[in-house]
């Protein structure tokens, strides 16, 4: 069975691309001196900036990405695929999308992923986010056969939606994946247990890379980059939230046995679901 070293890249993006750009860089290469050959950075690793106008005039096309430029060049010259969690890219018609790029060795983009699911939602304390209304959603989700397995490809929100990430284990996904943005309040509650739940429940690892701490935009984000076994158990965890690189051996025997052990893919069985309306009559 295949086994290999994947890594984690933790950030904490800001406004400036270039910068964040610089950084991830440093990052990739020491994880690449670490030994890992799949490398993924998180959501949003090129920009992360609340205003729609702001970040609109920041942004360009996925084709002229600096980030995406610096990914493949990297990929070229030190030889691993690296999985660009998210960047902000500019589409027509005024909005952006939420874009997961996978790359591969040579620097050839293999496959991309538009994030599906928006974080619309009013927290208490009067933090409030509306992606609607900046990004586009996407409408697939694809399960790419890479040399050492099959990798499935989601962002942050998504991990909340686990219909997701069974259709993909059902496609043979041994590798899920959701690199995130978690909010601090929300990551404190679920990070974890989501993340571990995915995993168990399909038989999978789950690779999720994060953005940490305080950004310029005044956000704050969770951080805790993690990769989990198909058991369920943290194999590696960057347990701060800041910027930094956390590696771990993905061995997919594990995948194999869980999968054995616990066979609920293939136990599976369609069903009805119906609501039914109790009738209150006179007792006898």
């Amino acid at each position: 069975m295949t086994v290999f070293v994947a890594a984690c890249i933790q950030l904490r993006s800001g406004k400036d691309i270039s910068e964040n750009t610089a950084r991830a860089e440093e990052l990739i290469r020491a994880a690449a001196a670490d030994g890992a050959t799949f490398v993924q950075t998180p959501e949003m690793s090129n920009v992360l900036v609340r205003s729609r106008e702001e970040l609109a005039a920041r942004i360009d096309v996925l084709e002229r990405d600096p980030f995406v430029a610096m990914a493949r060049r990297i990929c070229a010259e030190l030889g691993i695929f690296l999985h660009v969690g998210s960047v902000a890219v500019l589409l027509d018609g005024g909005k952006a999308a939420n874009r997961a790029v996978l790359i591969a060795p040579g620097g050839a983009i293999v496959e991309t992923y538009d994030k599906i699911h928006m974080f619309d939602v009013d927290l208490p304390g009067g933090e409030s986010w509306r992606e609607s209304s900046t990004y586009r959603p996407g409408e697939k989700v694809p399960v790419v056969d890479l040399p050492f397995g099959k990798l499935g490809m989601a962002i942050c929100y998504d991990v909340r939606f686990p219909a997701l990430f069974r259709a993909q284990a059902r496609l043979g996904a041994e590798i899920l994946t959701a690199p995130a943005a978690f909010t601090r309040q929300t990551g404190q509650a679920h990070w974890h247990v989501l993340q571990r739940a995915r995993a168990i429940e399909n038989g999978a690892y789950v690779i999720s890379a994060a953005q940490g701490g305080r950004h310029e935009d005044e956000r704050e984000t969770f951080g805790h980059s993690l990769i989990v076994d198909p058991w369920g158990g943290v194999v590696a965890e960057l347990d701060n939230d800041t910027p930094g690189h956390v590696v771990a051996e993905i061995d997919l025997g594990k995948v194999a046995r869980a999968r054995a052990r616990i066979p609920a893919i293939a136990n599976e069985r369609e069903f009805d679901c119906r609501m039914t309306e109790a009738v209150r009559g006179e007792p006898a």
